[in-house]
C-alpha cells in the first residue's frame, strides 16, 4: 500500500471501550492501529505518514484503519 501523509487534530471518540482517532482537515476519519502514546490527546494537530492496512474484524466501525509510519506533534 502507498504512503500517505495525513494532517488533522485527534479526536478521541467514546464509543465501545474508546479510542483515538485523527479528523483531517477534509473531515475524513482515520483510525491508527496502535495509536502511539505521544499523540492520545484530544485536540492535538498532527501530521503523519502512514498506510492503509486490512483490519479484520474490528468493535470499532470508524474510520479507515492505518498503521502509522512516521508522526509529529504541531505547536498551536
Amino acid at each position: 500500500m502507498a504512503k500517505i501523509k495525513i494532517k488533522g487534530k485527534v479526536s478521541f471518540q467514546n464509543l465501545g471501550t474508546g479510542f483515538y482517532g485523527i479528523i483531517d482537515h477534509k473531515g475524513n476519519e482515520w483510525r491508527p492501529v496502535r495509536m502511539p502514546e505521544q499523540l492520545k490527546y484530544d485536540g492535538k494537530e498532527v501530521e503523519i505518514v502512514a498506510k492503509e492496512v486490512e483490519e479484520g474484524m474490528s468493535i470499532f466501525m470508524w474510520g479507515t484503519p492505518v498503521q502509522i509510519i512516521s508522526f509529529k506533534t504541531m505547536m498551536p
